[in-house]
């Protein structure tokens, strides 16, 4: 069969290659209602594939991103991942979207690879091991955001949480119920991933603007693996925690299961908070009360960011490099008046 192109497209539609041309990147301006739907029903009529490879070579663009993530597994991940592609699908981009597993090596292999590919521009959340390829990429004047994690010195456009907030958030709620005996527990910081230091420092200041002593054995960073292991730690303690901040999404299902494991009654027995919303907060026995991230606000900010620097747009004087979004807290059951 033989190939459609563009010029047979015109010549049925009886229009110029230029205007279907327009038409195929929607630049539609000066072309009326009836040239569009002309073009519309040629393009159905023949089975006209645009050529993207062409495409590409005649603007200089791939028209696709890639989105590199420390980890899929994090519900905040998959809405940040799903309102990125909402975002660049918009603007007639692909989004190529790769997991790292929290492992520098594996994110190392997949950035070269989208850079070979010649994606234009890659939205990341750093696992914070590959220094080097990051300023690579800035010195290259590459399009890179960083996004829910933070490298300050490299003054990369970085979109997050206001980390320290969503933690005092936590804080203020367990001490209005009633609870001065306060833990916290996240994954693990060995690469001092920015949401986790800054959560537990957070939480240490917002102990200690209630006038609390920080308990160090009840600070707990470890694997996922080991979460189970460090809460049985805490409650062999011999003043165990009355609360507990889940530090992140994944960590509040391990704390979850091991209550219910060890018979443990919420808030009953210990009352819990989790930052990041998950789909089950409301509807869990007790509710969980959580500190939701505006994802889709967050998305965009980060998409917004990259296809600036993919077009090289100036950038306006008052927009920071780093980017910070206040959390918000949903009140549930699980942290009841005692």
């Amino acid at each position: 069969m033989k190939n459609i192109t563009i010029a047979d497209v015109a010549k049925h539609a009886n229009v110029s290659k230029s205007t279907v041309s327009q038409y195929l990147n929607k630049r539609y301006d000066y072309m009326s209602e009836k040239t569009r739907k002309k073009i519309e029903e040629t393009i159905k009529e023949l089975n006209y594939q645009p050529n993207s490879v062409a495409r590409s070579l005649k603007q200089k663009s791939t028209f696709t991103v890639g989105v590199v993530v420390a980890n899929i597994l994090h519900t905040f991940s998959t809405y940040i991942i799903r309102a990125i592609e909402d975002f660049f699908h918009e603007h007639d981009f692909q989004i190529i979207v790769c997991n790292a597993d929290d492992e520098p090596e594996k994110e190392r292999k997949y950035i070269e690879m989208l850079r070979a590919k010649q994606v234009d521009g890659i939205l990341i959340f750093p696992t914070g091991g590959n220094l080097d390829l990051y300023e690579q990429m800035k010195d290259d004047e590459f399009p890179i955001v960083f996004m829910d994690r933070t490298i300050e010195h490299l003054g990369i456009d970085t979109v997050m949480l206001d980390n320290h907030l969503a933690a005092r958030l936590a804080v203020d709620e367990f001490v209005r119920n009633g609870y001065s005996r306060i833990a916290i527990v996240t994954t693990s910081i060995i690469r001092n991933i920015s949401p986790r230091v800054e959560r537990i420092q957070g939480y240490r200041d917002a102990l200690r603007s209630h006038g609390m002593e920080v308990n160090e054995a009840y600070i707990k960073t470890v694997d996922v693996g080991q979460i189970s292991l460090a809460l049985a730690d805490l409650f062999q303690q011999t003043v165990p925690p009355q609360a507990i901040l889940a530090g992140n999404d994944i960590v509040l299902v391990e704390v979850l299961k091991f209550m219910k494991e060890n018979n443990k009654h919420i808030p009953k027995d210990v009352a819990v908070i989790g930052i990041d919303e998950v789909s089950f907060a409301s509807f869990y026995t007790p509710s969980i009360t959580t500190i939701a991230q505006p994802t889709k606000e967050m998305a965009k900010s980060a998409a917004e960011r990259l296809l600036q620097q993919i077009r090289k747009e100036e950038r306006p004087e008052e927009l920071p490099i780093i980017q910070r979004f206040a959390p918000a807290m949903i009140l549930r059951d699980s942290c009841a008046v005692k």
